[in-house]
């Protein structure tokens, strides 16, 4: 399965400065149940934020002229999710938005977390075309900012 995970405002905005303009610590508890054991696949920006290659996990990173040590290097889209094939367990896309936006039109699902607050920022998730997918909503999280879990699955 190839699937992206992500967390958005009620605007989908996804991040200010570099870094996710939020701390849902549920939200991150979820991120790493769903990625721990297998395949990541992240742009440059995003692992600069992040600091280290996220533990158990294969991290790949697009980057055209850095590396990172302990992440496999792709310098596209299409050469990172080529490698991930090799590794036999799930891949999850995991930002930035320029690495979304290609990957909204291959993925066999998307989780999202809605979060219902708007915050500041400039990086935005893409748009995508919701009749796609079917949405089910996963869990309701009322505190202390009100989210909800959803996946879109690829009908």
């Amino acid at each position: 399965m190839t699937a992206l995970i992500v967390a958005y405002d009620k605007n989908k905005l996804i991040g200010k400065d570099g870094k996710m303009p939020w701390f849902i610590d549920g939200e991150l508890r979820r991120f790493r149940e769903l990625t721990t054991g297998n395949v990541v696949i992240m742009g440059r920006k995003t692992i600069e934020a992040i600091g280290k290659p996220l533990p158990n996990r294969v991290n790949i990173v697009i980057s055209r002229d850095k590396t990172y040590a302990g992440c496999i290097m792709a310098r596209s889209f299409e050469e990172a999710l080529d490698k991930a094939k090799g590794y036999g367990v799930d891949v999850y896309i995991t930002g930035g938005a320029t690495i979304y936006a290609p990957a909204v039109d291959i993925v066999d699902k998307m989780y999202i977390t809605e979060i219902d607050a708007e915050y500041e920022g400039e990086t935005y998730f893409p748009n995508f075309d919701e009749n796609d997918f079917v949405r089910t909503v996963d869990e309701e999280i009322t505190e202390p900012v009100p989210y909800k879990y959803c996946t879109f699955t690829r009908k």
